[in-house]
């Protein structure tokens, strides 16, 4: 069952995004991804108060992705790819990124921040940092 709601299109664009994102992750690394956007959905909390569904999810501005600006995010979803969309938005939590809502890649051989977004670092997983919120702050995600 879902965590939060989603069309056929929706499934398909947290696709686009998970690839574009991370497909450099492998699969976990975009499954991640897709916790964060899922949680910032489901958070209703912090910068994505008002984020009720994924597609204001994919483009909020600010506060949005990267990959949005760059062509590869607008190729057609892969079957692969949907498949691990269809994993995140039925609520499966991978670590580091299980209560995330920031994620960012550093520079090559750079650590991650101790804080992104006045979030706590939950750890990192290739070439992404994860940031988890708490429960007090951001109750809808836990």
């Amino acid at each position: 069952m879902a965590v939060i709601k989603s069309t056929e299109k929706d499934v398909k664009l947290l696709a686009r995004l998970m690839r574009a994102e991370a497909e450099g992750d492998g699969q976990l690394g975009m499954l991640m991804v897709g916790n964060a956007g899922v949680n910032r959905v489901r958070g209703d909390c912090l910068d994505f108060a008002n984020v009720n569904n994924i597609s204001e999810m994919v483009y909020q501005s600010p506060g949005g992705f990267e990959a949005t600006q760059h062509g590869y995010f607008y190729q057609r979803a892969r079957d692969k790819e949907i498949r691990l969309a269809r994993k995140a938005i039925k609520g499966n939590r991978y670590h580091p990124a299980s209560y995330s809502l920031y994620f960012y890649a550093p520079a090559e051989g750079a650590e991650c921040r101790s804080q992104w977004f006045g979030q706590w670092n939950a750890g990192r997983y290739k070439s992404h940092c994860f940031y988890r919120t708490s429960a007090s702050v951001c109750p809808g995600i836990y």
